[in-house]
């Protein structure tokens, strides 16, 4: 079993770090193999995505990755930034399913931003198209018209790309709750009125999961007002942006959430829902837990090892409950750790 590791840029070293160190603890036979992604890549090689690493990547059956990019890159000519390597690997490898929990665990309840009973036992997973829409879409650009700047960018979706991600939608919530919400724009986009037809074509298709739709800016809000009302929501890639990091801050530190980006035959690239952080990074404080829970779900969804993710999870829920926390979950009466300490904690709960 192959993994591809790119710890990439800002704490990305120090929280992969642990997560490979769960991955062996579990004494799987894996071979893990390091490779450069990001700013990294770019000041050794001058690309976001090199070569080397696209081999290494296309050859191993998953890719855990911690987080790349940060201000020291911003000034640099758009394709050779960070992020567009990001991009790159994720249209490489064809990872159109990008697959993000949003889960309170009860210990963690009086950190979210919203009261306690509003998000008390809360358990979302946002399914966000991948690899289309505005993101990807052609013409795009910046150019000089009637005398003024003119950008733009192009939004757009195929009958078949929207089957496949609501496919997966569809199925994640026939194991979950059979509760599925597709959320767009129909009133004023035309392509996510096809995202909606399509939606409803493939309904009958699954006939124990209720489909519901709703449009992206009520979305929004009802995650805020009354998020345990959802259990799946489906999405194109720019509105999957967007309100999967407003969930994740329904839990109280987007460092506990892991995501999945799967292709069509469960090859995945696992990554943790936050950024770089370059203001903490080297400092031994960031939370580990969201890759330690990405590697969770590599386990989970690439190699069909449901045992050894749960025994990961619940090594994790364990050592919240014993009262370990990063500084971003820190408060009052529990013990305050750093990175490698919180690595530690859960070594000892496996």
């Amino acid at each position: 079993m192959k993994i591809c590791v790119l710890p990439g840029d800002g704490i990305g070293p120090e929280i992969t770090a642990e997560a490979v160190r769960v991955l062996r603890a579990l004494d799987l036979k894996f071979e893990l193999e390091e490779a450069l992604l990001g700013g990294c890549a770019v000041d050794a090689t001058g690309q976001p995505y090199p070569e080397a690493t696209s081999k290494l990547a296309r050859a191993a059956d998953a890719v855990l990755l911690g987080a790349v990019g940060g201000p020291k890159w911003d000034t640099l000519p758009r394709e050779q930034r960070p992020e567009r390597g990001l991009l790159a690997i994720r249209k490489e490898l064809g990872l159109f399913a990008n697959l993000r929990p949003a889960i309170l665990y009860p210990e963690l309840a009086n950190a979210s931003s919203l009261k306690p009973e509003v998000v008390a036992g809360l358990d979302i997973l946002i399914v966000r198209e991948l690899t289309g829409d505005i993101y990807f879409g052609q013409p795009r650009g910046i150019e000089q018209r009637d005398g003024e700047r003119y950008g733009f960018n192009t939004m757009h979706y195929t009958e078949s790309e929207i089957r496949r991600i609501l496919r997966v939608a569809f199925e994640a919530a026939r194991k979950r709750n059979k509760k599925l919400c597709s959320v767009d724009k129909m009133n004023v986009l035309e392509t996510t009125q096809l995202w909606r037809d399509v939606a409803n074509e493939l309904a009958p298709e699954y006939p124990d999961v209720e489909l519901t739709h709703m449009l992206v800016d009520n979305a929004a809000m009802q995650l805020v007002r009354a998020p345990k009302q959802f259990d799946v929501m489906v999405t194109g890639n720019m509105f999957g942006d967007i309100l999967s990091d407003e969930a994740s801050m329904l839990t109280g530190s987007i460092g506990m959430l892991p995501s999945a980006s799967l292709d069509e035959h469960n090859k995945g690239l696992y990554e943790p829902s936050h950024g770089s952080a370059p203001d903490i990074a080297g400092q031994g404080v960031a939370n580990p837990l969201a890759t330690i829970l990405s590697a969770a779900m590599l386990l989970r969804y690439t190699f069909g090892l449901e045992e050894a993710a749960q025994r990961v999870e619940g090594a994790v829920k364990k050592v919240l409950a014993q009262g370990y926390r990063t500084g971003d979950i820190f408060e009052p009466g529990t013990k305050k750790v750093g990175t490698r300490e919180m690595g530690d904690a859960v070594l000892a709960a496996l």
